[in-house]
C-alpha cells in the first residue's frame, strides 16, 4: 500500500488505529482533523497525553486509575468504607460513578476468570480483595461483574473465597432494562428478570 503522508503522520494513524472503536479509516479521519486544527487540538492533545503518561497511576487500594494514590474515590472521607463494589475493569467503575448511585468504595479485578482465555484467579486482583475484606472494616461486598459466563464464574469464585470471613456478598440485579421492551430481549435476560422479580 502506498504511503499517503510523511512517517510522523503515518505513525500517528497507526497508533490511533490501535484504540478500541477506531480502525484505520477512522484513525485517518481523526488525524486529518487534528492536523487541520493543530493549534486548537493537536498541541493540547499532545500536552495532555504527555501529562497523563507522566502522572497517571493505578490506585494501590482499589485499582482505579488517577493522578493520586490512593485515588480520589478512596481518599474521599464521605464514602461508606463498609461496602465495596467489585467490578471487572476501570471502565465499569467509571460507569457506576457516572450514574451517581454508589457511595461506597470499589475494587477493580482487572478482568474475569476464563478457562479458554487462560485467566486464573492469581491473574486477577482477587487476593487483594480478600485481604481488604479480612481486615474487618468491610461488611458487604457487592459483585458487579458482567452478566456473562465469565462474569458469573468470577462472582461465584469470589463468593466462595469470602464466605468464611463474616462478610455478606450480594450481586447487582439483572433483568429488564428501564425502557426495554420484552419482545426485543433475549431469553437469558427474560429468565433472569423472572427469577429476580420482587413485590410491586
Amino acid at each position: 500500500m502506498k504511503r499517503q503522508a510523511g512517517p510522523e503522520i503515518e505513525r500517528l494513524i497507526q497508533l490511533l488505529a490501535k484504540l478500541p472503536g477506531l480502525g484505520p479509516r477512522s484513525a485517518r479521519r481523526a488525524v486529518l482533523h487534528l492536523v487541520k486544527n493543530r493549534e486548537k487540538l493537536l498541541g493540547p492533545l499532545a500536552s495532555a497525553l504527555e501529562d497523563a503518561h507522566l502522572k497517571v497511576k493505578t490506585c494501590s487500594d482499589c485499582g482505579n486509575v488517577d493522578t493520586l494514590d490512593p485515588c480520589t474515590i478512596c481518599s474521599d472521607s464521605r464514602r461508606d468504607r463498609s461496602i465495596v463494589c467489585v467490578v471487572e475493569e476501570v471502565g465499569d467503575l467509571w460507569a457506576l460513578e457516572r450514574a451517581g448511585a454508589w457511595t461506597g468504595l470499589y475494587h477493580v479485578l482487572g478482568g474475569t476468570l476464563s478457562a479458554l482465555g487462560g485467566v486464573r484467579p492469581e491473574d486477577l486482583d482477587i487476593g487483594k480483595l480478600v485481604e481488604r475484606a479480612a481486615h474487618g472494616e468491610v461488611k458487604e461486598v457487592v459483585l458487579a461483574t458482567n452478566a456473562t459466563v465469565e462474569g458469573q464464574t468470577t462472582a461465584h469464585y469470589i463468593t466462595e473465597r469470602l464466605k468464611n470471613l463474616g462478610v455478606s456478598t450480594s450481586r447487582l440485579a439483572h433483568g429488564v432494562p428501564v425502557g426495554g421492551e420484552l419482545d426485543y430481549l433475549d431469553e437469558g435476560t427474560l429468565t433472569q428478570a423472572i427469577r429476580a422479580r420482587r413485590p410491586f
